[in-house]
């Protein structure tokens, strides 16, 4: 034989995610390719000298994992170790919250800024009572009179701070928010230390940008858990000068050239995608077309290991803050509405469409953060409007995150071939608490998984870190179960996905939003080698116990990037 395989896996489930999504119990890997996919007997004369045997034993053998919407930067600046943890379980209280924080003050520098990331009122004790309970500054400064906090939200659409930062970054009663965000005040007009949306702008700019430095360190910490969660392949949507000023500067145009070091150095462990972010919420359509010309469209030296996909672009908010834009108004009223430039709704309506068909005609990829079915249905029009104007073939433009996406909005994508990326660990954490804004009924609807499939939109998963931790092992019970993390209570049960379909998500219909289906997202002879083993039977598994099946194997274009699996 003339060349051997590097790598053969004998004895597993191989699940291909091919069109028949046929099952396999045998793979070879030669030169970095897959080489061979079926029984022993087909895999054999392929076994050298040289060739490692891995005996699966009936593990799980997946394509590589694809989380198709997650800031790996981002990611690693609001994970332990460079920012303290606030997510639930590890806190479930204000106050646990506020001692966090006061043990942070113990061991830092006097005045040293103090920053966290993850907390989540939906799992704050205080606010769980007590829904008009929110976090203050209050909260904070008994803990740290003299260093400034910033604690930011899960979601990244909302931050909270404590007496010192508003000082240092000259917020007081009188401060007139930003377009498109909002500085709460109590019943005295004071500000409580929240800042929504655009308003968290005013605290990004008082702090020093990220350096270099920092990172790097924060993707080498990101990556080095992607390879323990079978992750691959991810999509950094919205890396430029509108993310200047967000995370500082994590999502800026400084990252993407970080991430270019790091594979010139052979450290970027993962494939990397990228939408270009030109600006943030609040723009003009006008601002958005000056900044991507100027931007251009960037090529790459390997573009199978870090492409420039697209252009991102804000269309609304999130529905805890209400500020994505409904049909139907909110619990309490008020019906959100698009966070770009414009008085009016028609003119918001106006400026989304201009963005869209200027992304459009420059030939770029869309993908728009959007989430309100309102805009949903305005983003889905538009697309199908500059598509009219202007034919292109292949565009595979996607909403982002398409939380009410409606049956109109469906049938307009499915027509032209787009997408939705949707985050289905978003879903199981915030399930609970979105009754109290739109209701039980559109709460059970959010991320409409099924009707989207059955519609012939395709539908990639994310999962939109830090927002959520990025286990798609979590998002593929999410989608089968429907079930809630805080309650454990089904939501939607008639949008549950079989597995199957949930694996598809994150595999090959992921690899198709990156435009990247003939080549990777699934077990097929000539695709690169992107493996992801799981221990266990993932096919006959109770989804319930799906979270906890232990990724023991990685590989990445061949490469082993973790393992703790014994041969």
């Amino acid at each position: 034989m003339d060349t051997y395989a590097d790598l053969v896996f004998l004895g597993g489930r191989v699940v291909t995610v091919d069109a028949e999504f046929s099952v396999a119990s045998a793979l070879a890997v030669t030169g970095g390719v897959i080489s061979a996919v079926g029984g022993r007997d087909d895999v054999a004369p392929l076994i050298g000298p040289g060739t490692r045997v891995v005996e699966l034993r009936g593990a799980t053998l997946l394509p590589g994992i694809n989380d198709s919407h997650l800031h790996g930067c981002a990611f690693g600046m609001a994970t332990p170790p460079l920012s303290l943890e606030l997510g639930h379980p590890a806190v479930s209280s204000l106050a646990d919250a506020a001692e966090v924080v006061r043990e942070a003050v113990g061991r830092v520098p006097h005045g040293q800024w103090i920053t966290g990331h993850g907390w989540d009122t939906g799992f704050l004790d205080e606010c769980v009572a007590d829904p008009s309970r929110q976090p203050s500054r209050h909260d904070l400064d008994a803990v740290s009179p003299d260093h400034p906090v910033v604690l930011y939200s899960f979601s990244g659409h909302a931050t909270w701070v404590n007496s010192k930062a508003l000082e240092l970054i000259g917020v007081d009663r009188h401060t007139v928010a930003p377009p498109g965000g909002a500085i709460v005040v109590d019943e005295t007009g004071e500000p409580t230390g929240l800042l929504h949306e655009g308003a968290q702008a005013l605290i990004q700019n008082a702090l020093p940008p990220l350096s270099r430095q920092e990172r790097t360190d924060a993707i080498k910490s990101a990556l080095a858990t992607f390879a323990r969660l079978g992750v691959t392949s991810y999509t950094e949507p919205g890396l430029g000068p509108g993310g200047d000023g967000i995370m500082r500067g994590a999502l800026g145009a400084e990252t993407l050239d970080v991430y270019r070091g790091l594979l010139a150095d052979g450290e970027l462990t993962a494939r990397l995608g990228v939408l270009l972010l030109p600006t943030g919420m609040a723009s003009t359509a006008e601002e958005f077309a000056r900044t991507l010309t100027a931007l251009g469209k960037p090529g790459e030296s390997d573009p199978r290991r870090l492409a420039i996909l697209g252009v991102k672009i804000f269309a609304d908010g999130i529905v805890p803050n209400k500020t994505s834009w409904m049909h139907e108004p909110y619990v309490g009223g008020g019906c959100g509405s698009l966070c770009v430039g414009g008085e009016t709704d028609s003119e918001r309506t106006a400026e989304i469409d201009a963005m869209i068909r200027h992304a459009h005609t420059a030939g770029h990829q869309l993908g728009v953060h959007v989430t309100g079915d309102r805009a949903c249905d305005a983003v889905a029009d538009a697309f199908a409007a500059a598509m009219a104007e202007h034919p292109r073939p292949d565009a595979r433009h996607y909403v982002i995150h398409g939380d009410f996406l409606t049956a109109h909005s469906m049938k307009v994508l499915a027509a032209h071939d787009f997408g939705v990326n949707m985050n289905p660990t978003i879903k199981w954490t915030v399930a609970d608490m979105e009754e109290e804004f739109v209701g039980a009924e559109r709460a059970a609807y959010a991320w409409p998984y099924r009707d989207a499939i059955d519609a012939g939109v395709r539908v990639a998963s994310g999962s939109d870190a830090p927002v959520t931790y990025p286990d798609w092992r979590q998002g593929i019970a999410t989608m089968v179960l429907r079930e809630s993390k805080a309650a454990g209570r089904v939501s939607g049960p008639e949008q549950r996905i079989g597995l199957a379909e949930a694996i598809r998500t994150y595999t090959i219909d992921a690899a198709w939003q990156d435009f990247a289906d003939d080549w990777k997202g699934s077990l097929e002879p000539g695709k690169v080698a992107d493996l992801c083993v799981l221990d266990g039977d993932l096919l006959t598994a109770d989804p319930h116990d799906i979270p906890e099946m232990p990724v023991v194997l990685t590989v990445m274009d061949g490469q082993i990037v973790h393992e703790t699996l014994r041969d």
